[in-house]
């Protein structure tokens, strides 16, 4: 006899190892911990972008908002002849000729063509990829006021690996990157505030960063900006009527965490009425997407045919591929138990063909 499993233990993250689940705010005082620092947001290669879209995705995704390629689109605008046509060169795919035409101006001190080296350099566009270089020009257009070098070298002063690690000229930089408008650096400087400040005043210094990033379409931002809306005291009812929305787009824009919470936030109508069939969907997209604990969780709504009409092999399935990432739940346990041999080879057969798609 197959065990019927408790629909609110959905709520339970059970990857986290606390008996309950934290707060926001412990959350984040973890996250911090576990980096080191702030968890670095970052811009999304034009390259690694292209590789996404080509790959395609399981995800209903209409409306995500993104900032690939943004640091080169962004700097034409008010500059000199020659550093427009380098970065005009660029955005064609002639990364020579954008080399050529952007190396002088760079050398002349011109911020946008150093960072525009710098770029090159990093991601091995026209030339062998050499870190080295482009720490040195990323240094180069930073000092100079570049947001967003400034940004790109925080977080290599941060994460130490090609250049000497330097947290207080870090956080100097990824401050003034923030200010000046830098969508990532905003959400990345929030997070230093909330690691040097845990508590709710380190939230509040930290939420108009949080908030500038997330109106620029961070799905990081949108998703820390709805948890705090959610979860933090003190918040405008105006502002907490916004949290489900934000976790949506921050769901829409990608971020398999967000994918997760909101099919939580669906399913147990936080925030706004209950949607079992979308939140299923949506659970769905973040199990394809390979996150272990929707992956559990879609074992739990097979099994109680919340938002599905309920399917005994395939909340097996979803019970192996957790179970093999190490995801440990004694109540699926006994349920797997309860199939029968054959639902269970069928559950195992398509577990393997999950894995090698």
């Amino acid at each position: 006899m197959q065990r019927m499993i408790d629909p609110d233990a959905l709520t339970h993250r059970k990857a986290i190892s606390a008996p309950c689940r934290p707060s926001w705010m412990q959350l984040l005082a973890v996250m911090a911990v576990l980096m080191g620092g702030p968890v670095l947001a970052q811009e999304t290669p034009e390259s690694e972008a292209a590789a996404s879209t080509e790959a395609g995705t399981t995800a209903p995704l209409p409306d995500a908002t993104g900032q690939a390629g943004s640091t080169v689109q962004a700097k034409a605008a008010g500059r000199t002849d020659a550093t427009v046509q380098a970065f005009g060169a660029f955005q064609r795919g002639y990364y020579l000729t954008a080399m050529e035409l952007a190396l002088p101006r760079a050398q002349l001190g011109d911020p946008a063509a150093q960072t525009l080296l710098a770029e090159l350099f990093a991601a091995g566009l026209g030339v062998p990829r050499n870190m080295n270089d482009a720490a040195f020009w990323y240094a180069q257009a930073a000092e100079s006021g570049d947001p967003s070098a400034q940004f790109k070298y925080g977080v290599m002063l941060l994460e130490g690996k090609h250049v000497t690690a330097d947290r207080g000229k870090a956080e100097e930089y990824m401050k003034k990157s923030a200010d000046a408008g830098n969508a990532f650096a905003q959400f990345n400087h929030a997070q230093i505030l909330v690691a040097q400040k845990p508590g709710d005043a380190g939230i509040l210094e930290a939420l108009p960063y949080f908030e500038k990033a997330s109106e620029q379409g961070v799905p990081d931002a949108q998703y820390a900006l709805a948890q705090i809306y959610s979860n933090t005291a003190g918040v405008p009812d105006e502002k907490r009527a916004r949290a489900r929305e934000l976790m949506e787009k921050a769901a829409r824009g990608g971020f398999d965490t967000a994918q997760l919470d909101y099919a939580i936030w669906l399913i147990d109508g936080i925030g706004g009425p209950k949607d079992y069939e979308n939140g299923f969907l949506w659970m769905q997209v973040a199990a394809n997407r390979g996150n272990v604990v929707a992956q559990n969780r879609m074992a739990v709504l097979h099994i109680n045919a919340i938002g599905t009409l309920g399917d005994p092999v395939e909340a097996g399935k979803w019970y192996i591929l957790s179970r093999r990432a190490g995801f440990n739940d004694r109540t699926l346990d006994d349920f797997y138990q309860g199939l029968t041999e054959e639902q269970q080879k069928q559950a195992i057969e398509a577990a393997n063909k999950f894995g090698k798609r």
